[in-house]
């Protein structure tokens, strides 16, 4: 069975076929970011019409690129949440309309299941069951995750998610949009030691987060540093590296509580900081210490991408899912409400 899988959650508008015997046959994936950037983040009107600009060409680009045709398709997926109301409507309204155009079966896909199964992209997938961490700008939480579509909720932020702290730290540090991966790249110029940043909520039980409380210590770090109302860069860049640190080891912290809570010595990552370097370092050493295996996606399936929905897709069209032509998208939409299969 080939699937078609369209992403349109955010600010990325991302088409995948996949093919239930073959795997990921191909891809593609147009980013908002120089749309969203003089805004300083992304601006939801303009998100939903470039996502219709682009769907159409990238259909036609992830046919190409697999020497298929429409007539190929077997299924389609799209996202149906959660994310911004307006994208999320353009990419199901031209995935819906489209499958019932080729009389294809239609299923709407959960975009934080896309993230949490999209490792199995990989040629060495994990095997159930395993604990999750999803750490994205939108979301930060932690599953036990049993099979496809029997999720556990373990932990979750109370406030920022993490990739919404990173983002929110950069931009006080003027580092422009998105901050995240400009955060990253000058913590690596940081020195270590020269300041610590607190980890939150490490000494509570649970596995709950709370990330807001970094950027108002970072806030202040850079207050107490300035002189003349300026901040040098090398302590910008030892600044962002202490609260990369922080993050890291609160990730760390709380993996390492879930691991042991739930008798599993499998981790996955996903979502975009997940492509974070210190973050898998950090991770990939607490594993090896408890004798534990360690998976995530490929760098390019960390962010939000097309392939992930067309795999999840394929699943659940397998298993005798479909969808009605009424589109049912959803801006929250609750995991524990997914059916397993």
């Amino acid at each position: 069975m080939i699937v078609l899988g369209i992403e349109s959650s955010c600010d990325e508008t991302g088409l995948a076929l996949f093919d239930s015997e073959k795997g990921l046959l191909a891809h593609t994936l147009h980013s908002q970011v120089e749309l969203h950037a003089e805004y300083g983040g992304v601006v939801p009107e303009l998100a939903s019409r470039d996502h219709i600009r682009y769907l159409t060409p990238l259909l036609e680009q992830v046919l190409s690129q697999a020497s298929l045709k429409k007539s190929d398709i077997d299924g389609l997926a799209y996202t149906a949440g959660p994310g911004l109301i307006g994208a999320l409507m353009s990419g199901a309204s031209y995935g819906r309309a489209l499958a019932w155009a080729l009389a294809i079966p239609a299923v709407e896909v959960h975009h934080m299941e896309g993230h949490l199964l999209a490792p199995m992209l990989e040629d060495n997938p994990p095997e159930f069951p395993f604990v999750a961490l999803l750490v994205s700008g939108g979301h930060t939480l932690l599953a036990y995750v049993k099979g496809i579509g029997q999720y556990e909720l373990l932990g979750q932020s109370l406030d920022d998610a993490a990739g919404e702290a990173f983002d929110k730290t950069a931009k006080l540090l003027g580092l422009g949009y998105p901050g995240g991966p400009a955060l990253a790249v000058l913590a690596e110029e940081g020195q270590q030691g020269v300041y610590r940043f607190p980890r939150p909520m490490i000494d509570r039980p649970g596995l709950d987060f709370s990330f807001s409380g970094l950027k108002t210590f970072a806030l202040n770090t850079m207050q107490s540093a300035a002189q003349d109302g300026q901040i040098a860069q090398q302590t910008k860049a030892d600044i962002c590296l202490a609260f990369e640190e922080a993050v890291a080891d609160t990730l760390k912290i709380k993996c390492r509580r879930a691991l042991e809570q739930q008798g599993c010595n499998t981790l996955v990552i996903a979502g975009g900081v997940g492509a974070n370097k210190r973050l898998r370092r950090t991770l990939a050493e607490m594993v090896e210490s408890l004798g534990g295996q360690l998976f995530y996606p490929r760098i390019e399936f960390c962010t939000d991408n097309g392939a992930m929905i067309a795999q999840v897709g394929c699943f659940r069209l397998m298993a005798g899912e479909t969808q009605p032509l009424e589109i049912d998208a959803r801006a929250r939409w609750p995991m524990q409400e997914l059916k397993a299969i």
